[in-house]
């Protein structure tokens, strides 16, 4: 038998090499499995697996990297309208004026430190605040209430691996869902801070996850309600839609979901209202300086 090594790309056999992952651990004839593009934790026989071809994995590559910059693109087309119809309410739609917005503080936990390095990367480059921390699934619960105090976020990205098991039960027992139970527990700790859905906005779920009851929790978008594999940028751009609607208007589930790669069989959620806040004027550095030398008489 070929041996393996962890952090080694792999393909299964048994699933018609259907999915791209990586070796997280290895314990005797077994391999823990970390789905690369999707948020999927699964095991299998080392001799069920397939080392990638190099070729294989460039198409691999090339192909995800066109559907993540499509995604991209559809929410930078969303954004601009978005803008458009901010600047026209922000100057009553005729009176020209500079105005600043206050962002949305994101705090993104991810079991995975490899989606959380990419998360981050998306973050950036849509402009949002983010301060991401890496968690094993079974110890976000212990850590969400500190880290809020803490970072005080506007929304909670509430992520990693997961998966169901149908050797472990039906679709509706949590106990047979890798990380659902541990994904719920944190969303009940956070809402034990800030119960109100508007307040604080919280995306929960990984692949397969148990979508009601991380509902039910009190997330406000969650995965996943047809028990799919989600994309591992999904989440991002659910907080981003989040982030650059105005407070006054509330998001629809959809629009949310449309810009997202999996779409509403793999997430879904509640009617929440935007965070972006518009203020009048923006002061430059010459105004702030000519303001603090006028004298009043």
């Amino acid at each position: 038998m070929e041996r393996r090594a962890i952090g080694e790309l792999v393909t299964r056999i048994s699933y018609h090499h259907d999915l791209l992952f990586r070796i997280s651990s290895i314990k005797q004839d077994r391999a823990i499995l970390h789905g690369e593009d999707i948020r999927l934790e699964a095991d299998a026989p080392l001799k069920d697996l397939v080392t990638v071809e190099e070729r294989d994995l460039e198409k691999r590559r090339k192909k995800e990297k066109e559907q993540e910059e499509f995604s991209y693109r559809l929410f930078r087309q969303d954004y601009q309208l978005m803008k458009e119809k901010r600047d026209y309410q922000s100057t009553d739609g005729y009176q020209y004026a500079d105005y600043f917005q206050i962002p949305a503080k994101v705090l993104h936990l991810d079991g995975d430190p490899t989606y959380l390095r990419k998360c981050i990367s998306l973050y950036q480059r849509l402009g949002l605040q983010v301060h991401g921390v890496h968690l094993n699934e079974k110890e976000m619960p212990f850590h969400i209430s500190s880290l809020i105090e803490k970072i005080q976020p506007d929304i909670i990205v509430i992520t990693g691996h997961d998966a169901f098991s149908k050797s472990k039960g039906t679709k509706n027992d949590i106990r047979a869902y890798r990380h659902s139970k541990y994904f719920g527990e944190t969303v009940r700790e956070a809402r034990k801070l800030v119960p109100h859905l508007d307040q604080l906005v919280i995306f929960a779920g990984a692949c397969q996850s148990h979508f009601e009851s991380l509902i039910r929790a009190g997330a406000n978008f969650a995965s996943s309600p047809h028990r799919i594999n989600i994309h591992a940028l999904d989440p991002v751009y659910i907080a981003a839609k989040i982030a650059y609607t105005p407070f006054m208007e509330k998001v629809n589930v959809w629009d949310a979901l449309r810009n997202t790669m999996t779409g509403e069989k793999g997430m879904g959620g509640v009617e929440t209202k935007g965070l972006l806040r518009t203020g009048l004027p923006y002061l430059t550095e010459d105004d702030e300086e000519s303001s603090e030398s006028t004298n009043v008489e």
